[in-house]
Parts: C-alpha cells; structure tokens; sequence
C-alpha cells in the first residue's frame, strides 16, 4: 500500500463546480498542480470566480451518455459532486441511473478514476431517502469498471456549510431548545478543509484502488454537545437542549426551516440525515493519505475557523449559492402578452457614481437595505413562514457580489459592474419579481435609479400588487435616499482619508 503521491499531476474534470465542495476544490486542485476542467450547465454561474481563467470549462448535462464520453476524453480523473436535495416520485432511481450512465461514459472514455462524497452512515441502518441515494450512487461508482473512490463524511463544518448553518442559528437564536431525541446522537463532524484535503490526494492515490473511506475528525460529539460547543466558542450561554423522546423530523424539519436560513427542501434532508450516529467505522484512509500538516481539525477548532472566515468576509462559497441558477427577466419585447407593474425611483445624488456603486454592490444582509429594517425583517419572517428563504440567508462576502449569489430573499442574476445590479426574488409571492438598481454619471455627481419589476401570476398576483404598493410608497423613496445619503458620507469620508494620507506624506 503505497501512500498518494501529491506531485503526480492529472487532468482531472469536476463535476457540481458551482457547488460548495466543488466551488473550494476547484482552486485546490489548480494549486496541486493539477489540469482542471470543470462540467457546468451554465458557465455565467462561474463568470466571476477567481479561478475562472485557469480551468476549461465545458457546458453540459451529464444525461446524455455519448456526448459526456466524448467530453470525458482524455480526463484522468473525474470528480462526482452533484447531488440533488430534490425529492418526489422515482428520486433515488434517477440518482442511481444518473451514476451509472456516467461511470458507463468514464469507462468508455479512459478515465482512470472516479472520486465521490457521500455520507456517513451506519451499517444495516434504515436510512433516509437522500441517505439512501447517496449510497447507491456510490455503489454503483464502486460496481463500475471504474476504479472509485468513495469518501463517507458526516456534518461538514465550515462558513457557509448549510450543516453549520443549521447549528449556527439554533444555537444563536433559541438559549432553551426543546429538541428531537436524536440531538442525543453521537456525530463525528469533519472541517471543510479536511474534507477538500481528502479530495485532493484522492488524485494521486495508488492504481488498482476501489472503495470507501469513512473520514472525520476523530472529535465524537453528540448534536447537543454541537451547539454547546458553538455556543461557548461564540461567547454565548451554554444552551439548554432538552431531547425529547420522540425523533419527529418533520416538525423538526419545519422548525429549522423557520429558525434558520435552511430551506425546507434542505432541511427535511439535513434532519432526516441525523437520525443516526454517524461516526467512522474504520480509519483506512491514514494508510493512503497522510493527515493534514498539524493534524485533522477538531470540532471546536473548525467552528472557530468558519466564524473567523465570516468575521473576515472570507467565505468561499455557500450552500445558498451552490447549483442554483437565476430565471432571467424577460427582455423588453418578451413582455408583450403579459401583465408587468413597475415602481420606478430615480435619485439624483452628490456623490460620485462609484461610491454610490460601492453601496448598490454591498447592500443586504449585514449592511440592510437603507430603509424601515423592521418592515423588512417583517417580510422576512412572513416568508419564512410560508416556507420562502426569508431574510436570514444573508450574503457570502460583505462587499463584493457575482452572478447566481444570494442576497437575503433575492439572488444575483446580473451584475455589470459600476452599473448594474438586478436581482431576482426567491421569496413566496404569486408572481415573479426582481428589483434593478443602477448608478450613472449625472453632472457633478451621479443619478440612482431603482425599479421593481412584479409579473402577476393569476388574480392573486394583482391583488397582491395592489396590497404591497402602499408600502413602497413608503419603503422605496426611502431607500434611494438613504443609498444616496450613504454615498455621500462614504465620498466625504474617502476624500478625509485622502487628505490625511497627503498631509501625512509632506516633509
């Protein structure tokens, strides 16, 4: 048994790149060393990636099993990180179909070798739907003439993780928790950094290798002991987490849909997920893969690491963002046929259109939106209830937005930059919204123009209209206001610095 070798380089092909796994390994592979191609169904979804000019990227589905081979020539290793937290009628088949249609093209491609993330889970356990589907795929990965590798990991830990998401806002917002019995089973959680490690050597591991590797942190914790262990690293209360006897996934499913950013099509899953311990049953993958320089991160170490990445704005990539694409608003001529209510606001403001920009990039979540925040978190909850996204998705970085990001209940579905910023509502509403606001130059300063765009759906959707437009009588003036009042003081307060600089260069 050979250990990997980390200077081997390989073309490798990384599937679910928009990913949160897949949106981290993508630079750590370009970092080993390695040739990376990434499969995606819509490249503008990584139009403003770092990494975005030192890949090939190929747009593509993976159902269709000549056209993926030939996309796969060449490929030495391929990287599966696509699973779907969608369910219904005939979820796990698809799953297990998709998988195998794809180890069918990497077998007839050449590929060497198949890398995939499943979950951690008990033997002879009876296993939630996506828990279940995720271990089919990755025994049909096993079964191919592939040669595969299948890593198990429970709850990854890191910013921007919908599972330290999920413990992140439990343990904030709720000092007593009656809780579901299974807060009292036992949870091996890995670091994302851990995880994206085990990842990387995978490239480079022995030939003639086909199994699974349980990895975790070695930090055995039950789910109560989680969120004590966050809430004492955050400086909050040890949290009073009383376990019922009863597992009740769906109301505890409900639950986190409404406490947290998770979404109910999330949440199900996450909790089902929990339902069982999940601690590794063998530690094989030391023979193979040396552990990280200074040893796997333990439990507290890695919530420490991801709050300090929030705190720095220094998140990756999130679970709000990963695999999600914004429906594009109709053009002009494609509004023909369709009822459209606008609310338009324009502004004319003294500061220069690239402060008044600065503040259009950086709005939401921490920053707000510059007008009634209590009407606005009223919203948000409102949504919540209804199952929407609520205003507690906040957003990756406190500055800088890319195209497909979250930004509380909207996300990015175009941004030209020092212009433009249109964002798309994924708030529960009858009817499809967006909200554009724009900077250019006017004079000495600059004009802000801000638009909402309502198209109804059926006799609610105007109605529906017709109750939220008072309110943007209220809220929308406002905000431009505020916008154009908070580039100003940025103005004033750059040009302060400015001066300070000059002034303190003089002999």
């Amino acid at each position: 048994m050979q250990p990997s070798d980390a200077s081997q380089s390989r073309t490798v092909l990384v599937t679910g790149a928009t990913g949160y796994i897949g949106g981290r390994l993508v630079p750590r592979l370009l970092e080993a060393g390695h040739t990376v191609k990434v499969l995606v169904r819509s490249p503008q979804k990584i139009a403003d990636v770092p990494w975005r000019g030192q890949v090939e990227v190929l747009q593509d589905s993976l159902d269709d099993a000549g056209r993926l081979t030939s996309t796969l020539e060449g490929v030495d290793v391929l990287y599966y990180l696509v699973h779907s937290m969608a369910a219904g009628s005939g979820f796990e088949e698809k799953e297990e179909a998709m998988a195998r249609l794809v180890a069918g093209a990497a077998a007839g491609a050449g590929v060497d070798r198949i890398v995939y993330l499943g979950g951690l889970h008990p033997d002879n356990a009876l296993l939630s739907t996506h828990m279940r589907s995720r271990e089919k795929v990755g025994r049909a990965f096993l079964e191919s003439p592939v040669d595969s590798i299948v890593f198990q990991a429970g709850v990854v830990i890191g910013s921007g993780s919908a599972s330290f998401e999920m413990i992140r806002h439990l343990a904030d917002t709720l000092p007593v928790m009656p809780a579901p019995s299974w807060v009292k089973n036992r949870i091996e959680a890995i670091a994302v950094r851990d995880v994206l490690h085990y990842l990387v050597a995978a490239a480079a591991l022995p030939d003639r290798l086909n199994r699974t590797f349980d990895i975790g942190s070695r930090d055995v914790l039950t789910y109560k002991d989680m969120m004590n262990e966050y809430a004492a690293e955050r400086g909050l209360p040890r949290r009073l987490v009383i376990a019922l006897p009863v597992p009740a996934p769906k109301l505890a499913g409900l639950w986190v849909a409404l406490v947290t950013p998770i979404p109910l099509s999330m949440s199900f899953p996450l909790v089902q997920s929990l339902q069982h311990d999940a601690v590794s049953r063998e530690h094989d993958v030391d023979r193979y893969i040396p552990q990280p320089d200074g040893g796997l991160t333990p439990y507290r170490r890695a919530v420490a690491l991801a709050l300090g990445k929030e705190r720095g704005g220094q998140v990756e990539t999130t679970w709000a963002n990963a695999g999600i694409d914004a429906d594009p608003l109709p053009s002009d001529p494609d509004w023909a046929g369709y009822k459209v209510f606008l609310d338009e606001r324009t502004f004319h403001s003294e500061a220069a259109p690239e402060h008044v920009w600065t503040v259009i990039e950086g709005i939401g979540g921490s920053n707000g939106w510059y007008s009634l925040p209590l009407a606005w978190r009223l919203r948000g909850w409102l949504d919540k209830l209804q199952g929407g996204a609520g205003l507690l998705r906040g957003r990756r970085h406190p500055k800088t937005l890319g195209t497909g990001e979250v930004v509380d209940w909207w996300r990015v579905e175009t941004i030209d930059r020092g212009r433009l910023l249109r964002l798309r509502a994924e708030m529960r509403a009858p009817g499809r919204a967006w909200l554009e606001l724009s900077v250019e130059p006017d004079g000495a300063g600059s004009l802000y123009r801000q638009r909402a765009i309502f198209f109804p759906r059926g006799l609610s959707g105007r109605l529906y209209w017709l109750g939220v437009y008072p309110f943007h009588g209220i809220i929308f003036p406002s905000m431009a206001r505020n916008i154009s009042a908070a580039a100003a003081a940025l103005q004033e307060t750059s040009a302060g610095s400015a001066g300070a600089k000059v002034a303190g260069d003089t002999p």
